[in-house]
């Protein structure tokens, strides 16, 4: 499993000006937060963070961040990103305990969807309604994605949150505030193309016009 560590130095220089300056010197502003503790005000190198991002488990792992010497357990709250150039504006970290749970969002990972029964044997296409779930657990429990088995998925299928096989000790947060259509919310489905649906439609058509001309004839 990946080791995410970031080193960082807190700051008193805040303000829109403090942070571009940062930013022109190749520095990301963050800011630390949780556990009842005050926020801090961080500086981060911003290349250390672009490398991380290579990797889709910096999302979602428990990350090491060293403040001026002093380790803490973190994850990944929020980022923000240039709208168009490929910088990191800033960073949002949480704060964890071993003994705390968190929510977060993880991405699903979606296996088999070349052998999908609906896709190879009744001529679907697969839909993604869902890439990521929020889920809560305790820290040691934190999956880094979550897999969903597609391969028996038949035509006309819609797959919700309550059919993920979620790892031990893992909750969906949808489903904490209730399992109705609000929040069982769809997952894939699969269903035939909009242009062959049509396409289908318009032979039904082109069979029931031929077999009233032959009832004429």
């Amino acid at each position: 499993m990946e080791n995410f560590e970031i080193i960082a130095q807190t700051r008193t220089d805040v303000g829109k000006g403090a942070s571009r300056r940062l930013r022109l010197s190749g520095f990301i502003p963050a800011i630390i937060y949780g556990l009842g503790k005050d926020p801090a005000s961080l500086t981060i190198k911003h290349n250390d963070v672009q490398k991380h991002l290579e990797h889709e488990g910096f999302y979602s792992h428990i990350l090491s961040v060293t403040i001026d010497g002093k380790t803490e357990k973190v994850v990944l709250k929020d980022l923000q990103r240039h709208p168009y150039k490929p910088v990191i504006l800033h960073l949002d970290l949480l704060r964890v305990s071993d003994t705390q749970k968190i929510q977060l969002r993880i991405p699903l990972h979606f296996m088999n969807e070349e052998n999908c029964v609906g896709v190879k044997q009744g001529g679907g296409v697969i839909s993604h309604h869902l890439n990521e779930i929020e889920i809560s657990c305790l820290p040691k429990d934190l999956p880094e994605f979550i897999e969903m088995d597609t391969q028996n998925v038949q035509l006309n299928d819609i797959i919700h949150l309550s059919d993920i096989v979620l790892p031990e000790n893992v909750e969906l947060v949808d489903l904490m505030h209730g399992t109705d259509t609000t929040h069982n919310l769809p997952v894939i489905s699969v269903h035939l193309a909009k242009g062959d649906k049509a396409d289908e439609e318009a032979e039904q058509v082109e069979e029931g016009e031929a077999a009233t001309e032959d009832k004429k004839e």
